[in-house]
């Protein structure tokens, strides 16, 4: 109740401020009905003042600071893929038994427009992963995702995600993934049950994974076209995706 104490003290200071100039105002001009005249016209405006500040000027400055927290979170999505996402796409799609086909769909280049990467987006949700657990290496797997366990912890304590459900879906996705795989010491030697449980944590961080990394993408063209051009060249889609430029 303290903290609001001197909020109720500056409403009192300053309701008893205006009874105070308009009685010198009475005092001084004498002249009581163009007092109370303004009066009810100046309240008269109190519902007016209500709507601009409470409803179209507050709106506004929330979508200013709306704005401001999604530059900030494509930073944050920024360092993710170039720290844990681009590593992890690689990695299952070599899981994928499919995904020759896939990487048909995810080419992207400088030329896509919004449609086509709303088309990827499309396609890459209705798209069947075929998630096999023995055709991709799990230990390698294993050993990326416990090395990245501390940065995936860091990305879940950073309250401004909460504003970005879908990539904080996917974290929880991959860290899921990281706590399985880190609680079996030999993932070489898996019964098939437990193979077919981790392809479907796989799958699920997989299919998540793809649609994150279409809009950061998308956002990349828009805003940062030479953060755009290196990943082109470093697509983990694109079998002849290079760095060097020729």
């Amino acid at each position: 109740m303290n903290r609001f104490t001197w909020q109720i003290v500056l409403g009192i200071s300053l309701f008893a401020a205006s009874i105070a100039l308009y009685i010198a105002q009475i005092a001084i001009f004498h002249d009581q009905r163009n007092t109370f005249f303004y009066l009810i016209q100046d309240l008269a405006f109190i519902p007016i003042q209500v709507l601009l500040v409470t409803l179209i000027l507050n709106q506004l400055l929330n979508v200013r600071e709306k704005l401001s927290m999604l530059n900030k979170l494509n930073m944050v999505i920024g360092t993710f893929f170039s720290e844990a996402g681009t590593p992890l796409l690689r990695s299952f799609s070599e899981f994928d038994a499919g995904r020759d086909r896939l990487r048909d769909e995810l080419l992207v280049s400088g030329a896509w427009s919004d449609r086509d990467f709303a088309a990827a987006v499309a396609r890459a949700r209705s798209y069947d992963y075929q998630i096999r657990y023995t055709q991709g290496d799990l230990a390698a797997l294993r050993t990326l995702l416990l090395g990245k366990r501390a940065f995936l912890l860091g990305l879940l304590e950073n309250p401004n995600l909460l504003e970005h459900e879908a990539f904080t879906e996917l974290l929880w996705a991959v860290f899921h993934l990281t706590e399985e795989l880190s609680v079996r010491e030999d993932v070489r030697r898996l019964s098939p049950t437990d193979g077919e449980h981790l392809a479907g944590d796989i799958r699920r961080a997989y299919a998540i994974l793809i649609v994150e990394w279409l809009a950061y993408m998308k956002h990349l063209k828009h805003d940062y076209p030479y953060l755009f051009s290196f990943a082109l060249r470093t697509n983990p889609f694109d079998p002849t995706a290079q760095v060097v430029v020729k």
